[in-house]
Order: structure tokens, then sequence, then C-alpha cells
């Protein structure tokens, strides 16, 4: 068993980061999204396309999408009638820096 901490004096705290982090891990804290995430990755897509991939309906798949496109970690590219999908990859980029500050020893 590690030994507990004796002090704190010894962390920078950053609350804009913190926020930020917070943020991201709202918008991938469903299954549903961390695969949308996942099907992204290799490429843009259409929404009607991942609606068959995640097996959801097509309104619960586009409010995972509102989801992640909130909190920053898509685009979305309107080609009437239809929406392309993509990550933004400075966000995914940033959101593993952020959870590698988790690296424990």
């Amino acid at each position: 068993m590690q030994q507990c901490i004796e002090s704190l004096d010894c962390f920078q705290f950053n609350e804009a980061d913190e926020k930020e982090l917070a943020a991201y891990a709202k918008a991938i804290g469903h299954p549903a999204r961390v695969r949308l995430l996942k099907i992204l990755a290799g490429g843009g897509c259409l929404g009607s396309d991942l609606v068959a991939q995640v097996g959801l309906a097509q309104s619960t798949v586009s409010e995972h999408l509102r989801v992640l496109k909130q909190a920053g970690l898509i685009n979305a590219e309107v080609q009437h009638p239809r929406t392309c999908f993509s990550l933004r990859p400075e966000a995914i980029a940033r959101l593993n820096e952020m959870l590698g500050s988790f690296d424990v020893n």
C-alpha cells in the first residue's frame, strides 16, 4: 500500500485546466460518445452513416454529436442536406495531454 502524501504544497493547481478537463470528461462520459470518437478517428463521416454504425436512434446520435461538438471535440461541416463530422485534432491532442498529467509512479 502506498503511503499518503503529507502535504499538498508540491502540487500546482490550475482551475482553468481543471474545468477544461472536466468538460471533456463530461463529453466523453457516455459509451456511445466514446464509440463515435473512435469511429471519427478513422476519418470524417456523415451523420447518417454514424447512426448505422452506433445502432441508436437518429435523434439519440444527433444529441451525442451535439454534446461532442459543444465540447469542441468534433467539427460539423454542413454539406446540405447532410453533415460531415470529423475530429478536431488539436482538441484530441489537448485531451491526451491533460490525461497524461495523471502519470503515476
